[in-house]
């Protein structure tokens, strides 16, 4: 007969419980109900509305990559859209990747700004930019701070001259 114990969940003690964290550390841990909910992943694209081929690869990745054919190119017949994907060296993972690219520009076409790729950049869009305004300001302040430590000697100096 085996046995397994885990010695964690033998524990009774609070200090070992992971959501008393935020309380021992001081961490405000924010709600995900107050966060904007990011739209669904667009949906598969049906098989019949694309063709599928297999190329060899280039680039990175040795002689292996270039003798076979583990590239992935994509064509949506509607919109006449190509693509090629060659992230990895496997060619199901290659596959995957592409058709869920190919979802995302699909929909990228037919939303426009509604889509959940543009939705996504424009969150990051903002995030960068609030980023910058918050180094700009802390550099700011810190050479306020500096103009006045400096000018601060400067008077003790021309006082100690009198």
């Amino acid at each position: 007969m085996i046995r397994f114990t885990c010695s964690y969940l033998r524990s009774t003690s609070t200090n070992n419980i992971p959501w008393n964290i935020g309380v021992k550390r001081g961490i405000t841990v924010s709600s995900s109900k107050w966060q904007k909910k990011m739209p669904d992943r667009p949906p598969a694209i049906k098989d019949e509305d694309f063709t599928e081929a297999f190329l060899k690869g280039s680039g990175p990745g040795g002689q292996k990559i270039n003798k076979t054919s583990s590239a992935v190119q994509l064509k949506h017949i509607p919109t006449g859209l190509v693509l090629k994907v060659q992230a990895t060296r496997s060619r199901s993972q290659n596959r995957k990747i592409a058709r869920q690219m190919m979802a995302e520009r699909v929909e990228e076409i037919e939303k426009g700004k509604d889509s959940r790729v543009a939705i996504v950049a424009e969150t990051k869009k903002k995030r960068k930019s609030s980023a910058v305004k918050k180094s700009k300001r802390k550099y700011r302040l810190l050479n306020e701070a500096k103009a006045k430590e400096t000018s601060g000697q400067a008077v003790a100096a021309h006082e100690e001259t009198i």
